[in-house]
């Protein structure tokens, strides 16, 4: 089997395709979606190893940068250099002294994954992060239901290879302005944050859906950056709603064509709200 190169976001392998007991192997290829590690490197300092797509990874450094609170504002990061090494690949991150003094103060040691997990907390403190308070938009049934039908154009890792998750920022109508994809549910959407603020998106005209379930971090990312809406295709967490309501993130989930859940609106709770933008 010839194993995909660290530059290519899919791969085609041979495989056996059985169809029913002890069916008879049919040869035939498939698309797999490209997994490597991504070192997130801070001022020469390795900060965070992902699990992850190899592309756009500019909007992924940046949208990580930001929704884990290492960087405030966009021009807090100096550059980005991105190197291919034997076993992943290094995203170099050229950041302000002042932040790289505080992330050094984080003492985090990371490890992320495609799957769940709260990626470097290392006490139960951490665990639950302060979380800003949002201002939500007024969004429209027909407006959730126009984005996803528009959804499956801007996903073509997905239909080449089913193993990937999207993240789309979509405006107030519910039409898709960005997409990002990756093999996880996160990394799509860090970088769809990094791509919106390198395009000067503003966070309260519009609103994130996403191809997966909203956890906990999913909510706290959004908010982080000032995303006042989320929908997730599929469903959210206890957590993600309770801290949902705390935020006053408008937070939907099982997203499906003709129907979706309203599991917090901002006519059911409306907290002192400040918009965050860095």
């Amino acid at each position: 089997m010839t194993l995909p190169t660290l530059s290519r976001i899919s791969s085609r392998i041979p495989v056996d395709i059985r169809r029913g007991k002890d069916a008879v192997p049919a040869s035939a290829a498939d698309d797999i979606a490209t997994e490597v590690p991504v070192a997130l490197v801070y001022n020469g300092i390795s900060h965070a190893v992902m699990m992850a797509t190899p592309a756009d990874l500019e909007d992924f450094a940046l949208g990580f940068s930001l929704s884990e609170g290492i960087l405030q504002h966009h021009d807090e990061l100096y550059g980005v250099d991105i190197h291919t090494e034997d076993k992943g690949i290094a995203v170099h991150l050229h950041i302000s002294a002042q932040r790289q003094a505080e992330l050094k103060l984080r003492r985090r040691n990371l490890t992320g994954r495609t799957g769940c997990g709260l990626c470097g907390s290392e006490s139960l403190e951490q665990a639950i992060r302060p979380i800003p308070t949002v201002r939500a938009p007024g969004l429209r049934d027909s407006a959730i239901q126009h984005a996803l039908s528009e959804l499956h154009r801007h996903q073509p890792l997905q239909a080449e290879t089913g193993a990937c998750h999207a993240a789309a920022w979509c405006d107030l109508d519910g039409h898709i302005q960005l997409a990002r994809e990756d093999v996880g549910r996160h990394n799509a959407l860090d970088k769809l944050i990094g791509a919106m603020r390198r395009e000067n998106r503003i966070p309260g005209e519009g609103f994130a859906l996403v191809s997966s379930r909203a956890s906990y971090e999913m909510v706290h990312k959004s908010c982080s950056v000032g995303i006042g809406a989320l929908v997730a295709i599929s469903a959210p967490t206890s957590l993600a709603i309770e801290q949902a309501r705390h935020a006053g993130l408008m937070l939907v989930g099982f997203a499906r064509s003709g129907r979706h859940v309203i599991y917090q609106s901002p006519t059911w709770h409306e907290p002192q709200r400040t918009l965050v933008s860095h």
